[in-house]
């Protein structure tokens, strides 16, 4: 196809790209196919796309419209041309707030169009849980919905215009009365009224097939509604007219629970009545955690608005007065709206696994039926899925009758894809004989396409055809989507995987220690895709930066699953395009926790790095800061702190040290404090035990309080001691004895496990672990653990229990990285859950200490590793004992270790920063504390802003040494 790629290249002026990253970028979307494309094409206008579409029509390959590639079906992957909207085509081109419409480009998110419109109190109806990221495109091909459809309908409610190109290039405004319509069509429609008139199921959530009946006089023959939900194979979208409605004022959530989900389901219709913009239901197997949620199996979210907030409480409290629940609650802050609500959004991830973590999957999620028939159809479906030995748990908009649920499908074995064909076409049996629609939402695509006929019947398929065949009469657009499909149990994505597990150095526990399973996590929702992070969110700050599907979390999981499954990325673990992509990754951990299902990228990029570079000269960044603690050990050995801190001092010896560091020329060299915090502990220690033996002539005893040792990280201990000597403080003040390993009192010297360690300095080998050296991290943590065997011995484990590691990174090491690194050694798993951070180790073992009165605001961010493995809640509570109000931001600060520091990673490390960070801190009020519990998110606040920023264990001491309070 070299003569297609060139051609293209004249003719458009977006990007053309048919390298292997670009392909293998696209060849999935939400669904469980795969199809490998030709090319990508991001054009910029519609000249681009008729451009396109006649190159294509003329090499005879077809084309496949796609923007956030969301779908759930299998309509966003193709084998020709892919059309990318969301590089350029992704604008609002007008909003009239008096007329109540906007006009929009296909690739906009829908996100940027409520943006845009709530100071005008307006918004667009619709609202899929994908709202971050999916595009008005993708929702008028799929006639998408989302929780507010019982108040406002599909999108075909809201689409007054579209303009599109047809296959063989002419430009179309499509409206109604007929506007737009190509040759034929009308004449078609006329002579198939009857059957039009009652082929088509009455349902608030019928989107399965072509909107025929849309082009009925007494509908208006409405051209646009009839385009909606056509799966990009009528014509290509390249701007829309779409109406926007008015938003409440304020909203109320009531919460309604009941027993178990056919409950709700039951309930859910009898609420219609009240005028609700929402009647949402889930059941408790898809919420990580019932805390916060009204005593019950299942809950309905059912949200009301008004003028006012009275207004909409009243509303909700009638709601549930009207309803026979187990409990309730209603929720006016919208805070804890937003919370509630994003359980509900991630269910569409959280439900690709099952309670035992096992792997469910799409293609039957979004069935519906009369609302009123609800109850009886899940009951029908439950007995469905026991009779074929599956498993799966509904849940979505149950008040309008459309559920979605993820199946525990087989999809790896020739005997699992066959039950899963049987389910299939016994499923739109039992939907049909309760008069509902086999899509009530994401479309048919390559799901259900093929069982349309048991739905309407094989004529009225057959106008379908009849349909196409006059919008596309070359087949050029989308083929084997919607008319002559292809079988739904083919281009499965699961076939081209190993059947046997790779061989891999991480334990992956929870995927069973096979990486084809923990890279098939992704099942392509993108919450990694959103382009403004909210609330406590971290990613994935490398899209948000570069605005690369290549560098989100979701396009680096395809890239990894092409490259095992080796037909487009051919090179295995040498692949250059899986290292690119990766190589802006800063393993920030964040999609281990933001992710619906858990993707763990960091662990995927170590992983592969520790393969890519296996007997390889790796980059001078991996030597220089992949072996920082080597470095600062020796520099203190040799006691060369000063001399290393003036050389860095010096112009041109710091540039050729960045140079042959591999380090970008713009950072500043961190300076080594010329005393690590060990030594000094360890001089303080023998001072106080002199001053003991002078005062009172005693022997030196372990000051009274309950002993914690102190980790010493690298960081802590040659970078920012005054962290350590901050804790100290702060810990000794709380009633509780610090002891930095391996500076262990002298009653346990004579401990028979003492010499072990003094050997070697303990480490939890991160420098290691994030570029990927993995056989030397496992060394340093088995001679961690070898040095730690004290922990273990009767005389000391009940004492020395707690470890508490004030750098955040080092904690999300030792309490993730190492038991799953190390999964083969017990003991592994016994120290990471020894850890604790700071906080936690005050709140566990000090709970009656009060901490000084600081009453100051604070402002900063908290550290992606805390929020993604270790969790903030002990450091929320502490600072808010202290008086230090306001919150931190999400997000990270772009330095990440040694991610930052890397040549080449400097801009993209300065746009994470000014994604939040930056902001927070320069918008912060007059006196603000700047918090900073990282090394490296101190770092980046000096050397971008100037900034001071500072541990919570250094602002509490501060507080003890003013005298501002602190006690028990």
């Amino acid at each position: 196809m070299v003569d297609l790629e060139a051609r293209l290249r004249e003719v458009v002026r977006g990007e053309v790209r048919f390298d292997a990253a670009a392909r293998a970028l696209v060849t999935m979307d939400a669904s469980n196919y795969r199809r490998v494309p030709l090319g990508v094409v991001a054009p910029r206008d519609a000249d681009d796309v008729a451009a396109v579409l006649e190159v294509c029509r003329a090499h005879g390959v077809p084309v496949v419209p796609r923007g956030g590639g969301t779908s759930i079906a299998g309509q966003a992957t193709g084998t020709g041309v892919v059309l990318d909207f969301t590089r350029h085509m992704n604008r609002i081109v007008s909003l009239d707030p008096e007329a109540r419409t906007a006009v929009v480009q296909p690739g906009l998110v829908l996100d940027r169009l409520q943006e845009a419109a709530a100071p005008y109190g307006l918004r667009f109806g619709p609202d899929p849980s994908t709202h971050s990221r999916c595009t008005l495109g993708g929702m008028i091909g799929n006639n998408s919905c989302g929780s507010h459809s019982v108040a406002w309908g599909t999108t075909a409610d809201s689409v007054r215009e579209l303009d599109v190109v047809t296959g063989r290039g002419e430009r179309l405004r499509l409206g109604q009365g007929w506007a737009g319509a190509p040759d034929g069509l009308r004449g078609l429609v006329e002579g198939e009224l009857a059957r039009l008139r009652t082929g088509f199921p009455e349902l608030p959530r019928r989107i399965s097939g072509y909107a025929v009946d849309a082009l009925l006089p007494e509908k208006g023959a409405d051209v646009a509604r009839s385009f909606c939900g056509s799966e990009g194979t009528l014509g290509v979208l390249t701007e829309a007219v779409v109406r926007l409605v008015e938003a409440p004022r304020a909203r109320a959530l009531a919460v309604l629970a009941y027993a178990d989900e056919s409950g709700a389901a039951e309930a859910a219709a009898g609420l219609l009545p009240y005028g609700p913009l929402t009647v949402e239901g889930m059941a408790a197997d898809l919420v990580p955690s019932t805390a916060g949620l009204p005593r019950g199996g299942a809950w309905l979210f059912v949200e009301t608005g008004g003028e006012t907030q009275a207004e909409a409480r009243a509303r909700a409290e009638a709601v549930v007065r009207a309803a026979d629940v187990v409990d309730s609650l209603v929720v006016t802050d919208p805070g804890g709206q937003r919370a509630l609500w994003r359980i509900r959004e991630d269910a569409s991830g959280t439900a690709t696994r099952m309670p035992d973590g096992s792997e469910a999957w799409p293609g039957w999620e979004d069935c519906a039926v009369q609302p009123a028939r609800l109850g009886a159809y899940l009951r029908d479906f439950r007995r469905l899925l026991t009779s074929h030995g599956l498993r799966g748990t509904p849940y979505g908009h149950f008040g309008d009758g459309c559920i979605h649920v993820r199946i525990d499908f087989d999809l790896l074995s020739e005997t699992g894809v066959g039950r899963f064909r049987r389910f299939s076409e016994e499923l739109a049996d039992l939907v049909v004989a309760h008069g509902g629609s086999l899509s009530g939402e994401h479309g048919d695509g390559q799901a259900r396409a093929e069982l349309l006929p048991r739905m309407y019947g094989e004529d009225l398929v057959a106008v379908f055809e009849r349909v196409k065949g006059l919008w596309d009469p070359d087949d050029l657009l989308n083929p084997g989507m919607l008319v002559r499909p292809a079988p739904l149990d083919t281009n499965l994505r699961f076939s081209v995987l190993p059947r046997k597990p790779v061989d891999v150095a991480f334990g992956y526990p929870a995927d069973g220690g096979d990486f084809s399973a923990a890279v098939r996590r992704c099942v392509g929702v993108a919450k990694c895709r959103t382009t403004s992070a909210s609330g406590a969110s971290v990613m994935c700050p490398s899209f948000r930066a570069t605005g690369e599907e290549e560098h989100s979390t979701r396009g680096r999981a395809r890239l990894l699953h092409e490259m095992l499954a080796g037909e487009v990325v051919t090179d295995g673990w040498r692949s250059t395009e899986v290292r690119d992509a990766l190589d802006l990754c800063l393993s920030c951990k964040g999609c281990r926790s933001d992710c619906p299902v858990e993707v763990d990228m960091a662990t995927y990029k170590a992983e592969f790095l520790h393969h890519h570079y296996a007997g390889r000269r790796r980059p001078a960044a991996h030597y220089s800061m992949g072996r920082l603690p080597v470095w600062l050990r020796l520099v203190d050995r040799t006691r060369t702190a000063r001399l290393v801190n003036f050389l860095a001092s010096v112009g041109p010896l710091a540039a050729l040290a960045k140079r042959v560091g591999g380090i970008a020329p713009e950072r500043g060299i961190p300076r080594v404090a010329p005393e690590t915090f060990s030594r000094w502990f360890g001089r303080r220690a023998r001072a106080r035990e002199r001053q003991m033996i002078r005062e009172l002539g005693l022997e030196y005893e372990v000051p009274f309080g309950r002993p914690v040792l102190l980790w010493p990280d690298t960081f802590t201990e040659h970078l920012s001691p005054e962290v350590g000597k901050a804790a100290v403080r702060v810990l000794e003040a709380a009633g509780l004895t610090p002891v930095p390993l391996p500076e262990l009192p002298p009653h346990f010297k004579e401990t028979r496990h003492f010499r072990k360690t003094r050997r070697h300095p303990v480490c939890c080998g991160l420098t290691y672990l994030s570029t990927g050296q993995l056989d030397r991290a496992r060394e340093v943590l088995r001679r961690t653990l070898d040095q730690l065997d004290v922990l273990g011995s009767p005389e000391v484990a009940e004492t020395f229990a707690p470890l508490v590691v004030l750098e955040p990174s080092c904690a999300a090491a030792l309490r993730t990285d190492l038991p799953e690194l190390l999964h083969d050694d017990p003991r592994a798993a016994r120290l990471a859950a020894s850890v604790l951070t700071f906080a936690e180790a005050l709140e566990r073992y000090a709970p009656d200490w009060v901490p000084p009165a600081l009453d100051r605001p604070v402002t900063g961010q908290t550290h992606c590793h805390q929020h993604a493995v270790l969790g903030d809640a002990a450091d929320r509570r502490l600072r808010a004992a202290a008086g230090l109000t306001g919150e931190l931001t999400g997000g990270c600060c772009g330095l990440a270790g040694n991610f930052g520091f890397e040549k080449g990673h400097y801009e993209v490390s300065e746009a994470c920063a000014e994604d939040q960070l930056l902001p927070a801190v320069r918008q912060a009020p007059e006196g603000a504390v700047v918090l900073a519990d990282g090394f490296s998110c101190r770092t980046q606040l000096e050397q971008l802003a100037g900034v001071r920023g500072r541990h919570l264990a250094e602002v509490l001491a501060e507080g003890l040494e003013e005298g501002v309070g602190g006690g028990t």
